[in-house]
């Protein structure tokens, strides 16, 4: 199925689900989240390029890599989530719900969870 236009994350986690191949009983949690390892990895691969061979100029090249990269981040992000029954709305509210009260609250610099 191609998609025309921008989709919601239910939809990307629906549709996702239909392209996971690793669907064997204990398999749900260990092969997504080394394969995003993998993959954050390889992000990490493309930024370090992005400077030492570009100075910190993103080429339309580079900029198409880096997000195909990061698709692959959220396929195997979003299939953890899947198979853990949380919807990626969830995430990202949650997530930026803890981000704007730490804002407020001055402490969105910093490390650990106690902020």
């Amino acid at each position: 199925m191609l998609y025309t236009s921008l989709m919601t994350f239910e939809e990307y986690q629906k549709e996702s689900k239909k392209t996971a191949t690793y669907q064997e009983k204990g398999r749900e949690f260990w092969y997504p989240a080394l394969g995003l390892a993998g993959e954050s990895g390889e992000v990490i691969e493309k930024v370090k390029k992005l400077f030492r061979d570009d100075n910190g100029v993103l080429s339309d090249e580079r900029r198409e890599s880096l997000k195909n990269e990061l698709g692959d981040v959220l396929w195997y992000l979003t299939q953890i989530a899947t198979d853990a029954g949380i919807p990626l709305e969830s995430i990202a509210k949650g997530n930026i719900d803890k981000l704007f009260s730490r804002k407020t609250r001055g402490k969105i610099t910093g490390d650990g969870d106690n902020r």
